[in-house]
């Protein structure tokens, strides 16, 4: 009896301490990492010179000011050809080239407001009918893939649990995917939790024709 009161009481406490650990862990990554930023300014006012220490943080402050300063001064017809010329001149640079704009055809693809990528949640069978995971949608097939393709088609990415980081890019009828009432931060949390941490359940879901009309 005094072993499982003592099982039960290190689990409880094992509960609290492991979310709180990892999240400071991750926290102290973003920090540590956006703290670079501070590289950037000339020695005489980092805060180690000014104050005698260093400032936890400080970077972020830093990070998030230049990123707010970039996004005002490109905002405008100067700013815009300016970072065409920017791009311009990148693009004459082999492998930068295509690294840059790979990285930016991305970007602009998931920030872009008025972009469809990953804005939806989808269930799909995958790997083996019968078998359901869920999928975000990135958009549809291009280039010379839909020459090969008869139908109408969507591009899905099938993250792996519980990083979803990591996964597959898949590209299926659109008629075999359903589309879920479920906010993209729900499906991550769904996935991220191996599917502890179900969502609510709002409406019946929709596996006809009709969830399908939604996805065009």
């Amino acid at each position: 009896m005094r072993r499982q009161l003592i099982k039960r009481y290190f689990l409880t406490g094992l509960l609290i301490w492991v979310p709180l650990s990892i999240t400071a862990w991750v926290l102290s990554l973003i920090v540590n990492t956006m703290d670079q930023s501070l590289l950037l300014l000339p020695k005489a006012i980092h805060p180690q010179t000014l104050f005698g220490f260093n400032i936890p943080g400080a970077g972020v402050i830093l990070t998030l000011a230049i990123i707010m300063v970039t996004g005002l001064l490109t905002a405008n017809f100067i700013g815009q050809r300016l970072v065409s010329w920017w791009e311009k001149l990148l693009a004459r640079i082999p492998v930068v080239n295509s690294i840059y704009h790979s990285v930016k055809q991305v970007s602009d693809t998931l920030f872009s407001s008025s972009g469809n990528a990953f804005r939806k949640a989808l269930l799909v069978q995958y790997p083996r009918a019968g078998t359901w995971t869920i999928a975000f949608l990135t958009g549809k097939p291009g280039g010379d893939v839909v020459n090969h393709l008869n139908g109408d088609y969507v591009s899905i990415y099938v993250p792996t649990t519980p990083n979803p980081t990591s996964g597959f890019f898949l590209m299926v009828p659109r008629s075999e995917v359903v589309e879920l009432d479920m906010d993209v931060d729900e499906a991550l949390k769904y996935i991220v939790s191996m599917g502890v941490v179900a969502p609510p359940a709002r409406t019946i879901p929709r596996l006809s024709t009709a969830s399908n009309k939604q996805l065009q």
